[in-house]
């Protein structure tokens, strides 16, 4: 649960077409990871900003299509498992 007593779930777990917030970013303790997540916050996977999951692999389950803003990114799960959100 987040600070504001509503639920959160990691942005992986959100089916095609859904829509959130992020609430946070989960700061990993390995370095190569911790990189990553920084990439993500580059990329604008910030607390506040609305994603929507665009498209799903169905074979794999690999890559999530992901927007944030007027972008679309392509996701590995495990780097989508790093940014929580908030559904509404």
């Amino acid at each position: 649960m987040d600070p504001a007593g509503e639920p959160t779930r990691s942005l992986d777990s959100l089916p095609e077409g859904a829509a959130a917030m992020v609430a946070d970013v989960t700061v990993p303790q390995d370095d190569a990871a911790r990189q990553l997540v920084l990439r993500l916050l580059e990329l604008g996977f910030v607390p506040g900003e609305r994603v929507t999951v665009v498209r799903a692999s169905r074979a794999a389950m690999e890559p999530l299509a992901v927007r944030v803003g007027h972008s679309t990114f392509a996701l590995r799960r495990q780097e989508a498992a790093f940014i929580l959100v908030r559904t509404a």
